[in-house]
Protein backbone atom coordinates (compact mmCIF):
# COMPACT_ATOMS: atom_id res chain seq x y z
CA UNK A 1 0.00 0.00 0.00
CA UNK A 2 1.28 3.44 -0.80
CA UNK A 3 1.17 5.92 2.03
CA UNK A 4 -1.29 9.15 1.45
CA UNK A 5 0.16 10.90 4.07
CA UNK A 6 3.69 12.18 4.23
CA UNK A 7 3.84 12.97 7.98
CA UNK A 8 2.78 9.55 9.13
CA UNK A 9 4.89 6.57 9.60
CA UNK A 10 3.93 3.81 6.85
CA UNK A 11 2.88 1.30 9.59
CA UNK A 12 0.76 3.65 11.33
CA UNK A 13 -1.18 4.73 8.29
CA UNK A 14 -1.73 0.71 7.69
CA UNK A 15 -2.84 -0.10 11.10
CA UNK A 16 -5.04 3.37 11.07
CA UNK A 17 -6.49 1.73 7.33
CA UNK A 18 -7.42 -1.22 9.09
CA UNK A 19 -9.00 -0.28 11.77
CA UNK A 20 -11.14 1.97 10.03
CA UNK A 21 -11.82 -0.42 7.39
CA UNK A 22 -13.19 -2.46 10.96
CA UNK A 23 -15.99 0.04 11.63
CA UNK A 24 -19.54 -0.93 10.81
CA UNK A 25 -22.10 1.41 8.88
CA UNK A 26 -23.41 2.16 11.52
CA UNK A 27 -20.39 3.35 13.24
CA UNK A 28 -19.05 6.04 10.86
CA UNK A 29 -22.62 7.28 10.57
CA UNK A 30 -22.49 7.81 14.14
CA UNK A 31 -19.14 9.26 13.45
CA UNK A 32 -19.94 11.53 10.94
CA UNK A 33 -23.43 12.81 12.78
CA UNK A 34 -21.12 13.40 15.95
CA UNK A 35 -18.57 15.56 14.23
CA UNK A 36 -21.37 17.44 12.27
CA UNK A 37 -23.12 17.80 15.68
CA UNK A 38 -19.85 19.81 17.00
CA UNK A 39 -19.31 22.11 14.36
CA UNK A 40 -22.06 23.29 14.26
CA UNK A 41 -22.22 23.76 17.94
CA UNK A 42 -18.57 25.29 17.95
CA UNK A 43 -19.81 27.56 15.27
CA UNK A 44 -23.06 28.52 17.32
CA UNK A 45 -20.36 29.87 19.81
CA UNK A 46 -18.19 31.34 17.71
CA UNK A 47 -21.31 33.39 16.66
CA UNK A 48 -22.47 33.80 20.28
CA UNK A 49 -18.84 35.17 21.52
CA UNK A 50 -18.48 37.44 18.60
CA UNK A 51 -22.60 38.83 19.53
CA UNK A 52 -22.48 38.53 22.81
CA UNK A 53 -26.18 40.70 23.18
CA UNK A 54 -28.23 38.45 20.35
CA UNK A 55 -30.72 35.87 22.17
CA UNK A 56 -30.32 32.42 21.34
CA UNK A 57 -33.10 32.62 18.41
CA UNK A 58 -30.84 35.44 16.84
CA UNK A 59 -27.72 33.47 16.98
CA UNK A 60 -29.05 30.54 15.51
CA UNK A 61 -30.35 32.29 13.06
CA UNK A 62 -27.46 33.66 12.26
CA UNK A 63 -26.11 30.41 11.75
CA UNK A 64 -28.54 29.63 9.36
CA UNK A 65 -27.88 32.82 7.41
CA UNK A 66 -23.66 32.37 7.23
CA UNK A 67 -23.92 28.60 6.30
CA UNK A 68 -27.35 28.47 3.99
CA UNK A 69 -27.55 32.01 3.01
CA UNK A 70 -29.85 35.20 3.32
CA UNK A 71 -33.04 33.43 1.58
CA UNK A 72 -33.05 30.57 4.03
CA UNK A 73 -32.67 32.27 7.12
CA UNK A 74 -35.59 35.28 6.12
CA UNK A 75 -38.02 32.11 5.22
CA UNK A 76 -36.94 30.34 8.40
CA UNK A 77 -37.47 34.09 10.01
CA UNK A 78 -40.82 34.46 8.53
CA UNK A 79 -41.67 31.29 9.44
CA UNK A 80 -41.18 31.68 13.09
CA UNK A 81 -42.55 35.09 13.46
CA UNK A 82 -45.76 33.49 11.82
CA UNK A 83 -45.84 30.23 14.26
CA UNK A 84 -45.29 32.51 16.93
CA UNK A 85 -48.45 34.96 15.69
CA UNK A 86 -50.41 31.37 15.54
CA UNK A 87 -49.76 30.81 19.22
CA UNK A 88 -51.17 34.60 20.57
Amino acid sequence: MRTQSSDTHPEVERILVDLTRKVTVAEKFSQVRELSNMAMQLSRRAIARANPGLSENEVDLLFVKYHYGDDVANRLKNHLEKRQDEKR
